[in-house]
């Protein structure tokens, strides 16, 4: 079988497998994307070399993301960089897909974390480590425990872009109002349940909520230094075999059900944009939710009651482990000429400089992924208007890389996290057991990779 007809057979049979699951990483709800219609494409100077980057930045995020295209265009004069939104992540593969055989793809293309796997299998990207050998580009200035997640057999294959982890969002207010210690959040499982139990029964608001989000029960198993998949969390090898009916699993599940079995919680269902809305509202003490999110939540709150923010809890007895950073990064397609390959890896080094970093971290939310942007003077100001933001810095330089904390990678990643919520709405609606909708779950996500694996090899 032809390469293109291999590629071809295997990213249909991935659009099959990926349905249309809409990854919410705190992101504002995103705009019509725009074709790639005649005349609307940046006209190109004379002598430069065009650079194509396809990405899913929407609403605010997309003017910041054109804002550092721009900041590119304008630091030199060989290289000139269109950005193109094509809508959600989910869209942006469907396009990606469609491109294929064709001269209408990208040079570049923004993915997110959970598509990795895919990424790598279907045989188009040519690693980011490729141009850092070459260019013997210093990989130790990227924040170790971000780009982990990027690496594969010690390769680094695509360069982090947006990025960020989830922590808990409480209301200091209703902390004190309940008799509770503000400046001492819950750092366990049995802290939060006894918390929100406490703030439940003073009867101004139910103590916590927290979306049904497959992308949290991924970080909950991190957490206890847990994987989620077989093979060393598919970095090993192949993944085979779910693993998320284990232990770890049935301890989140049974200790959620828990929390709404006694009312110390509620249920708002999958949208964390519900779960955010009723933490401002003041009807919510505590949530989870990404660090993206954390500017809109302190904002929404002004006036009104104070944010803090804590660690991700875990159990009391989990072992060493961490959060998994989330997000997406960017992709180098190896179907354009080497010009235009180098030219969009200056972009991408561009795009890590710590002046760059600052900006990004400042107008969104997300990390920076170099360690240096923290040294530059309006992040260090942006940290004194939104101190909750160390909370995040500190979890993320706190966490011990190891196969938990580095994140699982499997073909099917967007399809297993809506199996998984399904799981989830199943015990907390009172259909199974912990432990018979983890087993499902578990099952039925297997088949599938399975069903994958057979597509690459």
């Amino acid at each position: 079988m032809g390469k293109m007809r291999w590629v071809s057979l295997l990213l249909a049979t991935m659009m099959l497998l990926i349905t249309a699951c809409n990854v919410n990483m705190g992101e504002e709800k995103k705009p019509q994307p725009t074709d790639n219609k005649p005349g609307t494409e940046t006209e190109v100077k004379a002598g430069t070399q065009k650079v194509v980057f396809w990405h899913a930045m929407g609403g605010a995020n997309t003017k910041v993301v054109d804002q550092l295209v721009a900041n590119f265009n304008e630091s030199q004069d060989k290289v000139q960089v269109e950005a193109v939104y094509q809508g959600n992540y989910d869209d942006l593969l469907s396009k990606l897909k469609a491109s294929m055989g064709t001269n209408d793809g990208p040079s570049v293309v923004q993915m997110y974390e959970i598509g990795s796997r895919f990424m790598i299998d279907s045989k188009l990207i040519k690693p980011m480590q490729d141009f850092i050998d070459t260019d013997k580009w210093d990989v130790s200035q990227l924040e170790s425990n971000i780009s982990g997640y990027y690496t594969f057999d010690n390769k680094l294959y695509s360069m982090p872009f947006n990025t960020s982890n989830p922590i808990l969002y409480y209301n200091k207010d209703l902390f004190k109002d309940a008799g509770l210690d503000p400046e001492n959040p819950p750092k366990t499982f049995e802290e939060l349940k006894e918390a929100a139990d406490t703030i439940s029964k003073k009867g101004k608001a139910v103590g916590a909520n927290f979306a049904i989000y497959g992308w949290f029960m991924e970080q909950l198993f991190a957490n206890q230094g847990a994987e989620y998949v077989n093979n060393g969390n598919g970095r090993d090898g192949l993944a085979t075999e779910s693993l998320v009916n284990t232990e770890a699993g049935v301890k989140v599940l049974t200790w959620w059900k828990d929390l709404i079995d006694t009312k110390a919680a509620n249920n708002l269902g999958r949208k964390t944009d519900d779960s955010k809305k009723a933490f401002s509202a003041g009807q919510v003490a505590m949530i989870l939710d990404s660090t993206a999110a954390l500017k809109g939540l302190v904002d929404s709150s002004t006036g009104k009651f104070e944010v803090g923010t804590a660690f991700l809890p875990k159990p009391a007895d989990a072992k060493d482990g961490g959060v998994i950073v989330g997000g997406a990064s960017l992709w180098m397609m190896n179907n354009r000429p080497d010009e235009e390959q180098k030219a969009a890896w200056e972009f991408i080094k561009f795009l890590t400089s710590p002046s760059q970093q600052a900006y990004w971290h400042i107008n969104t939310g997300y990390f920076p992924i170099t360690t240096k942007a923290y040294e530059e003077e309006s992040v260090k100001e942006n940290l004194k208007k939104f101190p909750q933001f160390q909370t995040a810095i500190d979890q993320l330089h706190q966490t011990k890389l190891n196969k938990a904390t580095q994140g699982a990678v499997m073909g099917v990643f967007p399809e297993a996290r809506q199996i998984v919520e399904g799981a989830i709405e199943e015990v907390l609606n009172n259909k199974k057991s912990p432990q018979q909708a983890l087993d499902d779950a578990a099952k039925e996500i297997t088949s599938k990779i399975q069903d994958y694996n057979r597509t690459v090899k």
